[in-house]
């Protein structure tokens, strides 16, 4: 099969596509014939081996594995004795390593059913991204229905779905974004959005309950002032220790802020697949590239310019 590998560590654009052995399908496994991948920036920090300190658990000298891409869509090609839920032909969605390459294998709790309302892009693009979204809003973030909550960075793979699930929960929603992408953001159901190239959100005077920040712009004293005083700030990334420092003094302070990394699973998968049935929740598609210019893709991604997802076609 082909398969995008990864030799070393390096820049994106060195990826190329090769000739590899198909997985082996374990017990529990089931064996994807892949449609289609999300690109994360999970996958851009692997290929870099960026920060130089997490090649200690991605593997030294070089990778340890060396199929990249995690969020995949496509159909159930063969099942492990012990699958008692998928059978060969039914279309799922999920995670897997090595979700760039023409065949991908998983355990079975990795994956759900695709629903029917999307495609094997839109599929692929949900993963990764919207269970970070759905973790950062309800289970770090505590949303409640009829809270104030800003999504700092409401444009990119995790904002655009974040934007739609504080909606679904019954919030008022306010996204910071660039100038093109406010009509956009708009019509994923933002009620009002901020265009951060004319005004900072810091600097407003309004206040929110809860603050989901995707692109760490802003210092933490600054975001503080657009916090009610009993709000919560949420960072979707790792923590610095200057802002775990912070983050005690302002619990202390009635404020509340958490930094955290979401991976997905299955319960939360099928709580996105939910929402998405019900057409409250789709999926925000930026570019698609074949599967032998995904170094470009990743590059792409990296860039930090993606509007919603970017997706490998298989």
């Amino acid at each position: 099969m082909k398969a995008i590998v990864q030799d070393g560590y390096g820049p994106p654009e060195e990826l190329r596509v090769k000739e590899i052995v198909e997985p082996v399908v374990g017990d529990r496994d089931v064996l994807l014939r892949v449609q289609a991948a999300g690109v994360n920036p999970l996958d851009w920090h692997y290929v870099r081996g960026a920060p130089y300190v997490a090649r200690l658990s991605m593997g030294m000298p070089k990778p340890k594995v060396g199929i990249r891409g995690v969020d995949v869509a496509g159909r159930a090609e063969a099942v492990g004795k012990d699958v008692t839920h998928l059978r060969p032909g039914d279309d799922v969605l999920g995670w897997c390593d090595g979700a760039f390459a023409e065949y991908a294998s998983a355990p079975e709790d990795h994956f759900v059913a695709k629903p029917a309302n999307m495609t094997y892009e839109e599929a692929a693009a949900v993963p990764v991204a919207a269970v970070t979204a759905l973790r950062g809003l309800r289970d770090v973030g505590k949303l409640q229905s009829g809270q104030r909550v800003l999504i700092n960075g409401a444009a990119g793979g995790v904002g655009t779905f974040a934007v739609q699930i504080a909606r679904s929960f019954g919030a008022e929603v306010t996204g910071v974004c660039s100038s093109r992408n406010v009509d956009m953001v708009k019509s994923i159901g933002a009620d009002q959005v901020i265009d951060y190239t004319r005004e900072d959100f810091t600097r407003r005077g309004e206040r929110y309950d809860l603050i989901l920040d995707n692109a760490g712009n802003h210092s933490l004293s600054a975001v503080r002032r657009a916090l009610t005083a009993g709000g919560t700030l949420v960072y979707n990334s790792g923590a610095s220790m200057r802002r775990i420092a912070m983050a005690w003094l302002l619990s202390r302070m009635g404020q509340k802020v958490f930094t955290f990394l979401a991976a997905p699973n299955h319960d939360d998968l099928v709580v996105i697949g939910a929402l998405i049935e019900s057409g409250k929740l789709r999926s925000v598609i930026d570019r698609t590239y074949p599967l032998q210019e995904t170094g470009a893709a990743i590059a792409y991604v990296e860039a930090g310019h993606a509007r919603g997802k970017v997706v490998v076609t298989v």
